[in-house]
């Protein structure tokens, strides 16, 4: 089997979580999917590569190998409503962003729904929480960055083309105000065009860890792929991705800076 995650351990106390990255579905899985459901379209195509050179910094890394198709670990186990009122893609997704089906007979019931989350989720999520305990108790605060990317233009989840960096901090509340100010300070100066809590607030890894009043600060950033990658082919842009890195090197660098003054 396949391990849930690949995870990396640093001396900073930040870990930059990626849970939409993973492309694995398992054989039984793949035998009730659909051609499109295959090809698992909705991947956070190539984020792990992006933050490549977050390990020189001295991050911690933790990155999916599972599709989201089989569990979507930015979701509550309860599989709750982040965003009231928009579509909703849950836990286990039966289709895709565009609206066709992944599945090619039934869906997902609710006993392989249970045993997805104690097989994929609960061990993801065991991992974040084992490393934002030990970075608290070495460091006295922990940092946590949830990665994402996303297509420019889902019409079924938001109208027009996002803009580029799309910062969540579930309305300030997972993060302390200082440490949001800087983070979107430098993600102005990028040159970049950047939203705050509007489309993208935060999932539940953000929503669920994010304490700043028990020394926990997590944000996260949906990138939209027009920034990194040929949207119609999902090929990597060594060109953009080379700026787009500089780009979230000087957010981290920031997050960390004011985390340490604050501290």
């Amino acid at each position: 089997m396949i391990a849930v995650c690949n995870s990396y351990e640093g001396e900073l106390p930040l870990l930059i979580s990626v849970p939409h990255d993973g492309c694995h579905v398992p054989k039984e899985l793949q035998a009730r999917m659909t051609k499109v459901g295959l090809t698992v379209p909705d991947t956070d195509w190539h984020v792990a590569e992006l933050y490549d050179f977050a390990r020189e910094l001295g991050a911690s890394m933790q990155v999916a190998n599972y599709s989201r198709y089989v569990v979507d670990l930015n979701r509550s186990a309860s599989d709750d409503v982040l965003y009231p009122g928009q579509l909703v893609t849950g836990l286990c997704p039966e289709q895709t962003f565009s609206g066709e089906d992944i599945y090619s007979a039934g869906g997902v019931t609710a006993q392989e729904k249970a045993e997805r989350i104690v097989k994929y989720w609960q061990p993801y999520h065991a991992r974040i929480d084992t490393a934002l305990v030990a970075m608290r108790a070495k460091h006295g605060y922990a940092l946590l960055w949830d990665a994402h990317s996303i297509p420019s233009a889902v019409p079924r989840l938001f109208d027009g083309d996002l803009p580029e960096l799309n910062i969540g901090t579930n309305d300030g509340r997972s993060c302390a105000a200082p440490i949001e100010r800087a983070v979107v300070t430098a993600a102005r100066a990028s040159g970049y065009s950047v939203a705050v809590n509007q489309r993208f607030k935060g999932g539940y890894i953000t929503r669920h860890y994010g304490s700043p009043d028990n020394g926990v600060h997590a944000i996260q950033l949906e990138i939209a792929q027009r920034t990194y990658m040929d949207e119609a082919t999902t090929v990597f842009d060594a060109e953009k991705a080379r700026r787009l890195r500089a780009a979230l090197s000087q957010l981290l660098q920031a997050l960390l800076e004011a985390a340490r003054d604050r501290a």
